[in-house]
């Protein structure tokens, strides 16, 4: 499980694609992500890292999805189907003039996107020969996603919990008789998931070209609202009503009094371990059929958990239970290979945990953020990390680096001042830079809001706030050619360029 290759450094960003410019509410997978391609090869950067990519349920997060296996079809690029004679221009004026350039908006997004999308569907060859391809090759997760979603849509939007008895089981009689009645509705998902897959790959190989890797995100829990725990019950932690049993968190600590308390379902290990952890190593194998490598969020969650009980108000009521740990890997191992993975490894870490990711060979996160605490001896300071390391300034779940220095206690500042020599010349979002470009860590990755010097105001997420998170957007224009030099030249004064086209980085 090695994501480590020799002595080869590299650079990325960190971007979610929402976050893209555009002038469809959200950011695509078309044009402006390939102009981001274009600014990243300027840049001499290796890596382009994104958040989660499923489809999104209550909140728009993207670590609560529908479906760990699907992609989200608001990412779809409307002006790609214009090409493709699934919509024509007056359809895409239309669409466009409902936003206006308007932020982020998902509460709109949502039903204009999906009228138009089924205009696409309406107009589009369901006997096409690479569709019914793609079917037939992604049927073992595509066909439970799109009904899952064709019912939720027939039952308006409820939990799955909440349908009609025979549905809410999977029973396979129920299926084919809703199967006849939803035909279209059905087909319509099956649809949406080409689309995505379609337009991912166009992105996939355009970086490629541009000797670029992707870096994708995986949730370690699945949303209990998901076609996962719909279609495989008995990998989770449910009641006998399907509802969750035990759910995933962390426990108190200095930053939070309650803990934290993420709703999302428990695994039921055992299970897992019976079926040889099939499920895990066909996740898996789906993660990385999309992407070059992938964060796996909290990694210590592997190795013992925080299992609350779900009818407990806070975290406080859980308890550490055992998981699979290296036995899950090397299941992995034996199915996929050395697939690259980067451990999540922030938060409470214990001797086991440590241990698991050494014996793993997996690299660590490592952000600046974390690193100037009181008393000067955190593991996070440049000069404690090693070689098989992630170096962040920070990550979505944080200020940006000039928001968190305004907020920051005055001795953690100075701490940080004095550290990394930030001065109001250089930038002290750019002196956070140089700092993680210098350091021995083979990869440095920056949110694209601390290259662009941004403050508070550009956050992406705050955790435990239910409203106003992941609505972040980059400005048009603001990837400038500057911009990119100004990368590119620490990229070459650092020795983190990879020959371009050959992947040779760090965890290819």
């Amino acid at each position: 499980m090695h994501s480590k290759t020799d002595s080869c450094r590299a650079s990325g960003i960190l971007l979610h694609i929402t976050s893209l410019p555009g002038p469809y509410g959200i950011g695509t997978l078309g044009r402006e992500a390939h102009a981001f391609l274009d600014f990243l090869y300027a840049a001499k950067q290796s890596y382009w890292q994104v958040l989660p990519v499923g489809p999104t349920g209550y909140g728009n997060s993207p670590y609560q999805s529908y479906s760990t296996f699907a992609g989200n079809p608001l990412l779809i690029d409307p002006e790609c189907l214009v090409t493709d004679g699934l919509l024509s221009d007056a359809d895409l004026s239309a669409f466009r003039a409902a936003f206006s350039g308007a932020a982020e908006c998902f509460s709109l997004q949502k039903p204009a996107r999906f009228r138009l999308l089924r205009q696409a569907f309406h107009r589009f060859n369901a006997q096409d020969a690479a569709f019914r391809a793609f079917c037939d090759t992604h049927a073992a997760w595509l066909d439970d996603y799109a009904f899952f979603m064709a019912i939720k849509d027939a039952e308006a939007d409820r939990p799955w919990q909440e349908w009609p008895t025979a549905l809410r089981l999977h029973e396979p009689a129920a299926l084919e008789t809703f199967a006849v009645a939803h035909a279209d509705d059905v087909a319509f998902y099956r649809f949406l998931q080409y689309l995505f897959a379609k337009q991912w790959q166009a992105l996939k190989e355009a970086a490629h070209a541009k000797g670029i890797r992707i870096i994708g995100d995986l949730p370690i829990y699945v949303a209990e609202d998901s076609a996962d725990t719909w279609s495989h019950p008995s990998l989770f932690a449910l009641n006998s009503d399907r509802r969750a049993a035990y759910v995933g968190g962390c426990p108190p600590d200095a930053f939070t009094t309650d803990g934290q308390r993420w709703g999302n379902p428990c695994y039921q290990w055992e299970n897992h371990i019976r079926s040889g952890f099939s499920w895990w190593i066909h996740r898996l194998g789906r993660q990385f059929a999309l992407f070059d490598a992938i964060r796996l969020d909290h990694f210590r969650g592997l190795e013992s958990y925080w299992r609350i009980p779900a009818n407990a108000e806070t975290a406080r009521e859980g308890a550490w239970a055992k998981a699979p740990g290296c036995d899950l890997f090397a299941a992995v191992r034996a199915s996929l290979g050395d697939v690259p993975i980067l451990a999540e490894d922030l938060g409470f870490l214990t001797p086991e945990v440590l241990a698991m990711r050494e014996a793993l060979g997996l690299p660590g996160m490592k952000v600046l953020q974390f690193a100037f605490t009181p008393d000067e001896d955190s593991l996070y300071l440049p000069h404690h990390i090693t070689e098989n390391s992630v170096i962040y300034t920070g990550t979505h779940d944080n200020d940006t680096v000039l928001g968190w220095l305004a907020k920051a206690p005055c001795a953690e500042r100075d701490f940080a001042v004095r550290y990394m020599h930030l001065t109001e010349d250089e930038g002290y979002a750019w002196g956070c830079i140089r700092t993680a470009m210098t350091s021995v860590a083979r990869l440095a990755v920056h949110p694209m809001q601390d290259v662009l010097e941004l403050g508070a105001e550009a956050r992406m997420n705050t955790p435990g706030t239910p409203e106003g998170n992941w609505t972040w957007r980059m400005r048009s224009g603001a990837a400038t050619a500057a911009l990119a030099e100004r990368l590119a030249e620490w990229v070459r004064m650092t020795g983190r360029a990879a020959d371009a086209g050959e992947g040779t980085v760090p965890m290819s």
